[in-house]
């Protein structure tokens, strides 16, 4: 018994939100942001290669196993549903700055700040995943906010 009101606990954490704008604002903009990225890795949508190919090349050029890969897409996929939605908001931002994360770690800070605007250098820096970090931060710290699934659940 003790162990279930733990659990309830834990989600009720989870889930807990205020009726306000900001957050609302910061997850909407994060998972519409987020999701084609997800859907490029998983369903090969908007010029992806779908998830063996992703699997595959993450294994050949940054030696990720394919359980990390895996998490990578469920996090941008279903991560940037559950945001549009406001569900389990806190733990989609989570698993989509742990992503932005590695993502600046792995790729994007030896090349610098910038993102290449002009396709004169080759690569992107990591401005856009620090934009992603910052909005992540805000619903990992503020809940999911007005209008969310997990504000029908904290009530």
């Amino acid at each position: 018994m003790e162990e279930r009101a733990r659990s309830q606990g834990l989600f009720q954490r989870l889930v807990r939100t205020e009726d306000r704008v900001a957050p609302l604002v910061a997850r909407v903009a994060l998972g519409i942001v987020i999701f084609p990225h997800g859907a490029q890795k998983l369903l090969g949508w908007f010029g992806g290669n779908g998830a063996p190919t992703t699997v595959a090349r993450f294994w050949e050029h940054f030696h990720l196993p394919p359980a990390i890969t895996a998490l990578v897409i469920c996090a941008e996929f279903f991560g940037s549903l559950g945001l549009i939605v406001g569900l389990l908001g806190r733990f989609a931002a989570f698993g989509i700055a742990c992503v932005m994360a590695g993502a600046i770690a792995l790729v994007h800070a030896r090349i610098g700040f910038f993102m290449n605007w002009t396709g004169k250098r080759a690569g992107e820096g990591f401005e856009f995943h620090l934009l992603a970090l910052a909005l992540a931060l805000v619903v990992m710290l503020a809940g999911s906010g007005k209008a969310s699934i997990d504000r029908a659940l904290s009530r």
